[in-house]
C-alpha cells in the first residue's frame, strides 16, 4: 500500500515505536544496507567502482552495511567523519571520477549549519562529474523544508528510508535529491502515522487491472468517445487515441473536425474515426469521454467550446479535460456523482488558477486542492515532476516513476487517452482514484524502462510499451 509522507518528528515517533515492539536497529542497519545495495547495483555495471562516504551516524552505518552486498564492484569505503581529515582520502578517490559515489555523511538529523570546511567537502563531491546515490536525504538536505545547510550533495538518487520526508518534495529539493525512491521495507513495521500526502508505490497494483472473465466481449469495456484533434495539432488526437487502445476498452471513436479527418482517418483500424459535425452535442453509447489533446488551432469553433462546457456540466459520463479545452470549463455544479477528470501541466494550472506558473510549483499540492475545489470537485492530475492525483479533499497521491524524457511533446496526450480509456470500463470505475494513480504509474513506468533501455527514446516507443510493466517489476 502506500505510504505516508512524514516529517523528522514522525519518523522518529515511527522509530520508537519499532524499538518499543521489538525491532532493532540493527537489523534495520541491515536490512537498509541491502536496499542501497541494490539500487547501486541497478546504477552500476560489473567492475565499475564504487565510493562510499561514511559519516560518523547512523546515515553512515546504513551506507558501510550495502559494502558487503556489492559483489561485483570495485568497492572503497572512506570514513569521513572529519572533513579536513578525509579531504585528501577525497581527492585521490576521484581521480579517476568513480562510477558511483554513495553518500552516507549525513542524515535527517543534521539541524545546524555547515562549517566551511564540510561545504567544501560537498562542493567537491559535487564538483566530481559522479553518479550519486544518496542514503535516505542528500547529505546537508533539511528533510523537512527542502532547503539546504549551505550546500547539499547533488544525488542523482535518493533513497529514503521508510516513508519519505515532506521535505524532499519541495521544489527547492529536487535539484538535490534526483529521482526519489522509497525503501518502504526495512523491518520497522507498518508506519503507524497519518498523512494527506502518499507516496504510489508500484505493489500497489498488484492484481490491477484484474483478470478479465472468460465470457466478457467488447461490450463488457465500454465505449469510449474522444474529441480532438485540429490543423497543425492532428497528431495529438493520434496519440490519444492510440494510448487509449492500449487500456483496451471495448471500442473507441474519435471525433475529429472536418479539417483534420482525412489526416487522422487513414491511421487507424480498430479505432472508428467520425468527422465531427458543428454540433454541440455527442449523441451516442458512450461509457466516457475524452476532450482536448490537440484542440490548438485559433479557427476552431465556438460549437466545440459549448460542447465540452456542456459535456462537462450535464454529462452523466466520466469525462477527461485535457490541453486546451482546460481553458473552456465553466465553473458550473455537475451532476451529483459524476466522475470530472482534469489533467493540467503546471502552465495549463496556472491558467485555471488565473496566477503564476511559479507559485503553482511552490505548492502543488495546494493547486490541486483549489482547482478540484473550483472546478466541480474533480479529480485533478497535475502533471510534472513528481505527477499528484487528487482532490479537494481526502488524499493526495504522489507518483515517484517516471523521468525528464517525459518532456517530450504528446506525452501528456498519451496520459490522457490511457486515463480514458481505462475509465471507459465500467467495472474499473468504482475506484477512479486508483484507476487515474495507475495510469500515472504506469506511464512513468513505461518510460523508465524505455530508458533504461535507449537513450533516445520518443512517444512512438512510450506508446509501444505503455500498459506492459508488471507491478511487481516497479517500473
Amino acid at each position: 500500500m502506500a505510504v505516508p509522507v512524514i516529517s523528522i518528528e514522525q519518523m522518529r515517533e515511527w522509530e520508537t515505536a519499532a524499538w518499543a515492539a521489538g525491532k532493532t536497529e540493527q537489523e534495520v542497519i541491515k536490512r537498509v544496507g541491502q536496499a542501497v545495495a541494490a539500487t547501486a547495483l541497478s546504477l552500476t555495471g560489473a567492475k565499475d567502482r564504487v565510493l562510499i562516504l561514511a559519516g560518523k551516524g547512523h546515515n553512515g552505518d546504513d551506507a558501510r552495511a550495502a559494502r558487503e552486498h556489492l559483489a561485483g564492484r570495485q568497492v572503497e569505503l572512506l570514513e569521513a567523519s572529519d572533513p579536513v581529515a578525509a579531504a585528501a582520502g577525497l581527492e585521490a578517490a576521484l581521480n579517476p571520477p568513480p562510477d558511483l559515489v554513495i553518500d552516507g555523511l549525513f542524515g535527517i538529523g543534521l539541524n545546524r549549519s555547515l562549517s566551511d570546511e564540510w561545504i567544501h567537502f560537498i562542493e567537491r563531491v559535487n564538483s566530481g562529474g559522479c553518479t550519486v546515490l544518496a542514503v535516505d536525504v542528500p547529505s546537508g538536505l533539511d528533510a523537512d523544508t527542502g532547503q539546504h545547510f549551505g550546500a547539499a550533495i547533488q544525488a542523482a538518487v535518493t533513497l529514503t528510508v521508510g516513508a519519505p520526508k515532506r521535505g524532499l518534495l519541495r521544489e527547492s529539493a529536487w535539484p538535490f535529491v534526483g529521482r526519489l525512491e522509497v525503501a518502504a521495507e526495512v523491518g520497522l513495521g507498518d508506519c503507524p502515522l497519518r498523512s494527506e500526502i502518499q507516496w504510489t508505490l508500484p505493489a500497489d497494483f498488484r492484481g490491477f487491472p484484474p483478470r478479465r472473465a472468460v465470457g466478457t466481449h467488447k461490450g463488457s469495456y465500454g465505449h469510449l468517445a474522444i474529441v480532438a484533434g485540429s490543423r497543425g495539432f492532428h497528431g495529438a488526437a493520434v496519440l490519444a487515441a492510440q494510448a487509449a487502445q492500449r487500456a483496451q476498452p471495448g471500442l473507441i471513436t474519435l471525433h475529429a473536425p472536418e479539417s483534420v479527418y482525412p489526416v487522422i482517418a487513414p491511421q487507424f483500424q480498430a479505432v472508428m474515426v467520425t468527422p465531427w459535425a458543428l454540433d454541440t452535442k455527442l449523441p451516442g453509447p458512450w461509457s466516457a469521454v475524452l476532450v482536448g489533446p490537440g484542440l490548438a488551432a485559433p479557427e476552431l469553433p465556438d460549437q466545440i467550446k459549448l460542447l465540452t462546457r456542456l459535456l462537462w456540466r450535464d454529462s452523466a459520463l466520466p469525462v477527461v479535460i485535457d490541453a486546451s479545452a482546460l481553458d473552456w470549463l465553466p465553473l458550473d455544479v455537475t451532476p451529483r456523482d459524476a466522475v470530472r477528470v482534469l489533467t493540467p501541466h503546471p502552465g495549463e494550472a496556472a491558467r485555471l488558477l488565473r496566477t503564476t506558473t511559479e507559485r503553482v510549483q511552490a505548492d502543488r499540492v495546494a493547486a490541486v486542492r483549489e482547482i478540484s475545489r473550483r472546478y466541480a470537485n474533480a479529480w485533478v492530475v497535475l502533471k510534472g515532476h513528481q505527477t499528484l492525483v487528487g482532490r479537494s479533499s481526502g488524499e493526495i497521491y504522489v507518483n515517484g516513476s517516471g523521468n525528464p524524457h517525459l518532456a517530450q511533446g504528446g506525452s501528456g496526450d498519451v496520459l490522457s487517452g490511457y486515463i480514458a480509456g481505462l475509465l471507459a470500463q465500467p467495472g474499473l470505475r468504482q475506484d477512479v482514484c486508483r484507476v487515474l494513480r495507475f495510469a500515472v504509474w504506469q506511464h512513468g513506468a513505461a518510460a523508465d524502462r524505455l530508458q533504461r533501455q535507449r537513450a533516445n527514446w520518443t512517444v512512438e516507443d512510450l506508446l509501444r510499451e505503455l500498459g506492459n510493466v508488471p507491478a511487481d517489476s516497479g517500473g
